[in-house]
């Protein structure tokens, strides 16, 4: 019998989350199943993702009924925030067993605050606690963009004790601004080694985005590189989380039992139909390391990937990056746009969301 690669991953320190959330997961006995069978430990929610549940399927009539009988005049926004936070709760108590397994290092679901405050500290920060207090679960984590208005947000909410999983990381900048953003968070946290974080590195649309602009130069060097980039540009940030967590920096936390910020690899759904399906979950297992997959590229991993052990860790990444650099390709320029890009593709999704949820209630009124 071919071995589970997925359960590899796990055995090799890597946890392995479901970018993914929708009623019937539960109710099927799905989610169940891939904790016990695949070694799911976590599981990533977004605007996108409870868009797409809400307004693609009936699983939610029900509660939305519910809850405008008891008020006719609930706004689209409350229907919304409490549909998402029973299936927040009820993911986080089926992972419980992995969490008291993992010694709370892992067995998370994470819930995103409003993507209209990706520009609003203070705003992040209220609806944060809120949605903390709300969801009252040990392993749930607030999602929260690593935008210029987010990292002090980040900051303070680390500090406070709350949970937080930080997303739309592109670039090096992103991923030091929020890994110092958690070290000073600890430094003032009263219980530092209660609070778990991480970093959602995104992947593939570094590809994406980095492919289109070597095609356009067209060169046979510039070609050759083309789906190296997203690669290369994570396997630097690990070896930065190396140095920092493993370093100086973080030793007077860790004697505290403080835990490091786990690098979570984000979008690792291949996009280019030419490359591997399984690309980058293969090239990017290692310890200390999250990789959220949409269900599609689960699947595909458990069907014909291979686990690699410290995959991460290989290669000349920083040889990619100066070949990208020479052909005048900027990976900064790149990374802001994307983060700006996907601040607003998850606006948009809310909108959408919301939009779904009236004419829902329009009918059911």
């Amino acid at each position: 019998m071919k071995n589970n690669s997925l359960v590899d991953l796990e055995n090799y320190g890597q946890g392995i989350w479901l970018d993914y959330i929708r009623r019937d997961l539960f109710s099927s006995g799905e989610l169940k199943r891939l904790i016990e069978q695949d070694g799911l430990t976590g599981m990533t929610s977004n605007p996108t993702i409870f868009e797409k549940a809400i307004s693609g399927s009936s699983d939610y009539d029900a509660q939305i009924c519910q809850l405008l009988r008891g008020n006719p005049n609930t706004s689209v926004d409350i229907l919304y925030e409490k549909i998402a936070i029973q299936d927040i709760q009820t993911a986080a108590d089926f992972f419980i067993p992995v969490y008291q397994r993992k010694d709370k290092a892992d067995g998370y679901v994470s819930l995103e605050v409003s993507p209209y405050l990706s520009h609003d500290t203070q705003g992040t920060i209220a609806q944060a606690r809120r949605l903390w207090t709300t969801v009252a679960r040990p392993n749930v984590m607030i999602k929260v963009p690593a935008t210029k208005e987010g990292i002090p947000a980040i900051e303070t909410l680390i500090s406070e004790g709350i949970n937080i999983n930080i997303t739309l990381m592109f670039t090096m900048a992103h991923y030091e601004a929020v890994a110092q953003a958690y070290i000073r968070g600890l430094g003032v946290c009263q219980k530092p080694e209660a609070v778990a974080s991480v970093a959602s590195f995104f992947v593939s649309r570094v590809d994406t985005a980095i492919d289109k602009a070597l095609e356009a130069i067209g060169t046979p060097e510039a070609l050759n590189l083309r789906g190296q980039a997203a690669i290369a540009n994570s396997r630097m940030v690990y070896r930065r989380f190396l140095e920092i967590f493993e370093g100086q920096d973080f030793v007077a936390l860790r004697k505290k039992g403080a835990r490091v910020q786990r690098p979570l690899w984000a979008s690792t759904g291949t996009k280019n139909p030419t490359y591997s399906d399984v690309l980058y979950v293969e090239e990017l297992a290692g310890l200390n390391t999250v990789d959220t997959m949409p269900p599609e590229t689960l699947k595909n991993f458990r069907d014909h990937g291979i686990a690699k052990k410290d995959e991460v860790e290989k290669g000349q990444p920083q040889e990619i990056l100066r070949h990208l650099a020479k052909l005048g390709i900027d990976l900064n320029a790149v990374g802001e746009k994307l983060q700006q890009d996907g601040v607003d593709s998850f606006a948009v999704s809310f909108k959408k969301l919301l939009n779904a949820l009236e004419e829902k209630r329009k009918i059911i009124r």
